[in-house]
């Protein structure tokens, strides 16, 4: 049996909704509340994982011009 979200089917039942589809909506409200969870969660890591390329690129980026100026640097005039 799916998780049910009480509340709701409590309201709907007093809005003299049927039994069983007070209860069906209630657990199809549960499972896409679980899902958006899951969404949410997986989004989080996607953000965690841009910013640290993100991140990476930009140490690449000014390693590379702090080595490409000091090569140039170092050049005769």
């Amino acid at each position: 049996m799916a998780l049910r979200l009480g509340a709701l089917q409590d309201a709907l039942l007093s809005a003299h909704a049927d039994e069983d589809k007070a209860r069906e909506a209630a657990e199809e409200i549960a499972n896409y509340d679980g899902r958006m969870h899951m969404i949410e969660r997986e989004l989080n890591l996607l953000k965690w994982m841009m910013a640290t390329l993100i991140s990476m690129m930009i140490g690449f980026g000014l390693g590379n011009l702090w080595l490409s100026m000091s090569i140039l640097g170092r050049l005769p005039k």
